[in-house]
C-alpha cells in the first residue's frame, strides 16, 4: 500500500508538499545515520587499530566488544560539561554545536543513488564545501574561547592547515567538473558508468584529493591540530561530557562526508557491477573510509612545518598543473 494513501501521511503531505515532504523526512534520517554512523567508525578504527598493533581492540562488552562504542556513549552522557571560569563562555559553548552544523546539512545534498538524495542542487558540490570550511571556523572558536594556551595553538593551527589544504582540495575537485560541465553531484556521476570511472583518466586528482580531505578531517598524519604529544588534546582539551562527544562526532562524520564526496567525484558514484544502487555507494565510501583508518595507523604524524611545506610547495602546484592539462585536453579534443 502507498504511504500517501494512509490518512495523517496524506494529510501532512499536502499540508508540506513534495519538497518540504522530502526535506523533513531525509532531515530525520541524517539525525538517526550520523549518530550511529559515528558510534560505528568509532568501533571499526578501534579494531583497525587493533589488529595493525596485534592486538584484539576492545572485546569486554557485547560480543567481540560490539557494544563498547554504545556504552562509551552514555559514559559521556552522564559525564559532567564543565565549563573553565576563564573562558569566553557563550564562544566556548557554540562551538561544538557549529562543528555538527556541517555534518548535518552536507547530507542534503549527497546523491546515495539516483533516487535517493534529499535535495538536488545545481551548485551541490559548492554548498559542501562551503559548509565544510565552517569546521575551522568552529576550532578557531573552540580554542580562543577555551583560554588555555595549547587550545590556542591548535587554533592557529587550524586555521593555518584549513587554508593550506583547501586550495588543492578544490583544484583536484575543479578537474572533474571541467571533464562533466557540471555542479550537480548526480550528473557528474551520471557521466560516469560501472566500468569506467573518473579515477581511471584522474588519477593524480583523485589522490590529492583523498590526502586533502584527510588533512581537511584533521587526521593522522595531518592532526596537528590535536597532536596529544604537543597539546594534550588540542582545541578541546578544555571540553568534557557531550561537548566533547559533539566533536568526535563532527569527526567522524566529516570522514564519511569526505569519502562520499570522493566516491561522487572518482569512483563511480552509486555505479556497481551487475547493477547500480545505494549498495555500491555505501560500500564504496566505508572502504574509503577504511583507507583512511589504515593511513593514521601506519604513518607516524609530520612536523607542523613539514605539513605547510607539503600543502603549499608540493600538493598546490601539482593540482595546478593537473587542472591545466585537463583543461588543455578538453579545449583541444
Amino acid at each position: 500500500m502507498n504511504m500517501t494513501q494512509l490518512p495523517i501521511i496524506k494529510d501532512i503531505y499536502g499540508f508540506l508538499g513534495p519538497d518540504m515532504m522530502a526535506g523533513v523526512v531525509g532531515l530525520l534520517l541524517v539525525l538517526m545515520f550520523v549518530p550511529l554512523n559515528s558510534a560505528f567508525l568509532v568501533y571499526v578504527e578501534r579494531k583497525v587499530a587493533g589488529h595493525i598493533q596485534l592486538r584484539p581492540g576492545p572485546m569486554e562488552v557485547g560480543p567481540h566488544g560490539i557494544l563498547q562504542s554504545l556504552i562509551d556513549a552514555v559514559k559521556l552522557m552522564c559525564k559532567e560539561m564543565i565549563t573553565p571560569d576563564a573562558a569566553d563562555k557563550p564562544l566556548f559553548w557554540l562551538a561544538p554545536c557549529i562543528a555538527v552544523i556541517p555534518a548535518i546539512v552536507c547530507f542534503v545534498v549527497i546523491p546515495f543513488s539516483s533516487v535517493m538524495q534529499i535535495r538536488e542542487m545545481n551548485v551541490g558540490i559548492l554548498l559542501i564545501f562551503a559548509f565544510s570550511s565552517i569546521s575551522g571556523l568552529s576550532l578557531l572558536m573552540a580554542g580562543w574561547a577555551s583560554n588555555n594556551k595549547y587550545s590556542l595553538i591548535a587554533a592557529v593551527r587550524a586555521v593555518a592547515q584549513s587554508i593550506a589544504y583547501e586550495i588543492p582540495l578544490l583544484l583536484s575537485a575543479m578537474s572533474v567538473i571541467l571533464m562533466s560541465n557540471s555542479f550537480k553531484m548526480s550528473e557528474i556521476v551520471a557521466a560516469q558508468s560501472p566500468y569506467f570511472w573518473n579515477v581511471m583518466v584522474q588519477p593524480v586528482a583523485a589522490v590529492i584529493f583523498i590526502i586533502c580531505s584527510t588533512a581537511e578531517t584533521n587526521r593522522a598524519p595531518f592532526d596537528l591540530v590535536e597532536a596529544e604529544s604537543e597539546l594534550v588534546s588540542g582545541f578541546h582539551t578544555e571540553y568534557t561530557g557531550m561537548r566533547d562527544a559533539l566533536f568526535f562526532m563532527a569527526e567522524y562524520t566529516a570522514m564519511f562526508i569526505a569519502s562520499s564526496m570522493a566516491v561522487v567525484l572518482f569512483f563511480g558514484g552509486w555505479h556497481g557491477p551487475f547493477f547500480s544502487g545505494i549498495f555500491w555507494f555505501v560500500l564504496k565510501a566505508y572502504l574509503l573510509v577504511f583507507v583512511t583508518v589504515w593511513i593514521r595507523w601506519t604513518f607516524p604524524r609530520l612536523r607542523f612545518d613539514q605539513l605547510m611545506n607539503f600543502a603549499w610547495k608540493v600538493l598546490i602546484p601539482i593540482a595546478l598543473v593537473n587542472l591545466l592539462v585537463t583543461a588543455i585536453f578538453i579545449k583541444v579534443f
